[in-house]
């Protein structure tokens, strides 16, 4: 697990997307209910620090089994697009402190939903060999209809005349989540566990779990 040539520029970024892309597979080999899922996210400050946040959650009662953080500096722009080459070097290191290896990364972000179909669940998956799929709070590309007020609705996010992700209804007429897969599990499945993730809440157990320990790291 490493971030190879870690790139400082707009234009580096770019081309290490257009490299690793290729290598994202969708190809499902993740069990249908994994063991443990490992949630990720990060939070910054006013001085440019930012502090990644990784928890492993049981999947059967969503107990914390472990979390890490790390905190690091922002090295890279602030670019849309390219938000991954700000928070993977924190999000790997974090990870790298985990005593056991993730069974599935649940990131709080993007996956195929992105405009170059390499979001942050897609080149977190690739350099971690895992299984990886993003639950987004927000659209960041695509166009959609409106999903049934019922949990567990939802509607394809469609981009370029690809379907990119889904627009899923965790909590009954409640505002919309946005699953994408990112590398080794498929869409469908990324929507079944994002609903085995939401038994109360619109957003996942992992994502809650991780933002309120970025947040909770000293400053």
């Amino acid at each position: 697990m490493h971030t190879e040539d870690w790139p400082s520029t707009v234009e580096e970024a770019l081309a290490v997307q257009d490299r690793l892309r290729g290598r994202v597979d969708l190809t499902d080999d993740c069990p249908e209910l994994p063991p443990t899922v490992t949630g990720l996210d990060v939070a910054y400050d006013d001085t440019g620090g930012i502090v990644a946040a990784v928890v492993t959650l049981e999947t059967a009662g969503l107990t914390v089994v472990e979390e890490r953080t790390h905190r690091a500096r922002a090295t890279f722009p602030y670019e849309p697009g390219l938000f991954a080459f700000r928070e993977l070097p924190p999000l790997l290191a974090a990870l790298e402190r985990l005593d056991r290896t993730p069974d599935v990364l649940v990131c709080d972000g993007h996956g195929l939903a992105h405009p170059r179909r390499f979001g942050l669940a897609c080149h977190l998956g690739v350099l971690t060999g895992r299984p990886a799929f993003g639950v987004g709070k927000t659209r960041f590309v695509g166009t959609h209809g409106s999903p049934e007020a019922a949990r567990g609705s939802s509607v394809p996010l469609v981009d370029a005349g690809e379907v990119v992700g889904a627009v899923l209804r965790t909590r009954d007429g409640v505002k919309p989540v946005y699953v994408s897969a990112g590398h080794r599990i498929d869409l469908a499945h990324a929507c079944r566990l994002t609903l085995a993730l939401t038994p109360r809440y619109r957003l996942p157990e992992t994502t809650r779990h991780a933002d309120r320990l970025s947040r909770a790291a000293p400053r």
